[in-house]
């Protein structure tokens, strides 16, 4: 799905190898993976898309480029804080959830306000009507077939 941006939003470093295979499979398919930019989640996703030879992209909430994860090809500074969270999911054509707290449920309300198709990945946070996946290429595939 080549022009495709996906966000993996989330957090966690429990979520690290799901939210890496989120990103491989996710890169496999031509799609570029969009993230937060920082550690655990963020990087896991971003360094999965980079083991698949994908393009990532880092929405950072502070003020330098040198603070984005080495799996980033395109970072994006905001010096806005949590605000990035809108961003984040606002650069995504769809996003994909990978545990997470306050922040992932704040970007998870986002998405749904933008249109955004969401998926959380199991195990993960509880948000009445929105779509569940058991495996990391479920969520891929639910998140890549509301797009179609």
């Amino acid at each position: 799905m080549s022009g495709v941006q996906v966000a993996v939003i989330g957090s966690g470093a429990e979520h690290e190898e799901r939210a890496e295979e989120v990103g491989r499979l996710l890169a496999g398919r031509g799609c570029t993976v969009v993230t937060g930019g920082l550690g655990a989640v963020m990087a896991a996703a971003a360094r999965g898309a980079k083991s698949a030879g994908g393009v990532t992209i880092g929405v950072l909430p502070g003020e330098s480029r040198r603070d984005a994860n080495q799996w980033i090809d395109h970072a994006v500074v905001t010096g806005v804080g949590h605000a990035r969270n809108l961003a984040v999911v606002a650069s995504g054509d769809a996003v994909i959830a990978v545990g997470g707290q306050w922040g992932t449920l704040a970007e998870i309300g986002f998405a749904n306000v933008l249109g955004r198709p969401v998926v959380i990945l199991e195990p993960g946070l509880e948000v009445q009507g929105v779509p569940r996946a058991a495996t990391p290429a479920e969520a891929v595939e639910v998140a890549l077939g509301a797009l179609e």
